[in-house]
């Protein structure tokens, strides 16, 4: 592919992820990264600041799409049902690009560093859904339950999804998640007898 030809920052990510499920986050270098996409080490930093940000550079697209949809919320919302509208509103974004969030999942979950990296980035979420809670007269210690909370259903929804077989939306694993915490929370679960 010649320099010239468009979606660089696209053909950075998919060649990046290529390589770090050949390679390894680790023995993957910029270079290689340019090479791979056709373009140059140069043009690779004008998308992303160095080779993990290509795993992480939509967190903020993400976070003000979250944000946003806490914010435009009717003010009777309760906080919890405001974190599920929050990441009902976000699904999208990840349903157009479900093989790229399972090549990521991979990769992350691959690299202890890139872990850490992963939870750094859903307690910015959860801290930033919180303010928004805060904003809407939320107080605490609510504003930050239901925030946590929220980020903890993506969580489990978010792993159950890039893993299942039968392909439900992520949108109906968050709500079946929300169910779920909601049985817990009210003692309706059935335990199962050991």
């Amino acid at each position: 592919m010649g320099r010239w030809e468009p979606d660089a920052r696209g053909r950075l990510e998919r060649a990046a992820l290529a390589l770090y499920e050949e390679r390894g986050f680790e023995h993957t270098t910029v270079a290689e990264i340019a090479a791979r996409a056709g373009l140059t080490e140069r043009t690779f930093f004008r998308y992303f600041t160095d080779k993990r940000e290509v795993l992480f550079a939509g967190a903020g697209a993400l976070q003000g799409l979250l944000v946003d949809a806490v914010a435009d919320l009717p003010p009777s919302a309760a906080p919890i049902d405001a974190m599920a509208a929050a990441l009902d509103a976000a699904t999208g974004m990840f349903e157009e690009r479900r093989d790229h969030a399972v090549q990521r999942q991979a990769v992350i979950l691959a690299n202890p560093e890139l872990q850490e990296r992963e939870l750094i980035k859903l307690a910015r979420l959860a801290a930033a859904l919180a303010d928004a809670l805060r904003q809407r007269g939320v107080r605490d210690p609510a504003a930050s339950l239901a925030a946590e909370t929220g980020i903890a259903v993506f969580k489990i929804a978010f792993e159950r999804w890039i893993s299942e077989t039968n392909r439900r939306t992520l949108s109906q694993l968050i709500h079946e998640s929300f169910e779920e915490l909601k049985a817990v929370a009210s003692g309706s679960t059935s335990r199962s007898s050991s």
